[in-house]
């Protein structure tokens, strides 16, 4: 296998990711939380890093993409924690606060606030593991992809 196709696989994987993370949102009903939001944004780095290695598959783009899933891998890594309860979250997501809220909008039937979505709490999971986790696991399996092209001898 060479680079490119390594750094190729690697992008369709956070391209699969984040397609996966708008399905959940958009077909499941599923809104995300904070946290969720900052997991998609390094993977997007990846798919971009992916793109330029279309046409130049060095080594940096490849380190470039290893950072992006490591990067979504240690905030999922996070989030599993405060699901966990193994530590406390950030405020804007673990509380439940209506903070930035005027009254007159709490009061306003016909304003959409939109659902509370709590990084604390697990919204779906399968094997025992949320989404947080699956990410987790799915971008150090892919930073470890991006790794190994950059450590390919091409």
């Amino acid at each position: 296998m060479t680079r490119r196709f390594l750094m190729l696989a690697a992008a369709a994987g956070s391209a699969g990711l984040l397609l996966g993370a708008l399905a959940f949102q958009f077909i499941g009903g599923l809104p995300p939380c904070p946290l969720c939001l900052w997991q998609r944004w390094p993977h997007l780095l990846a798919v971009l890093a992916g793109a330029v290695a279309f046409v130049w598959p060095a080594r940096i783009v490849a380190l470039l993409g290893a950072l992006g899933a490591a990067t979504s891998a240690g905030v999922g890594l996070f989030h599993v924690g405060v699901e966990q309860k193994w530590w406390e979250g950030l405020a804007s997501c673990s509380t439940g606060s209506i903070e930035g809220i005027s009254a007159a909008d709490l009061l306003n039937p016909s304003v959409d606030l939109g659902p509370v979505v709590r990084c604390d709490e697990i919204a779906w999971q399968m094997l025992g593991i949320s989404m947080a986790g699956w990410n987790v696991i799915l971008s150090a399996l892919l930073a470890a992809l991006w790794i190994a092209a950059a450590l390919k001898r091409d």
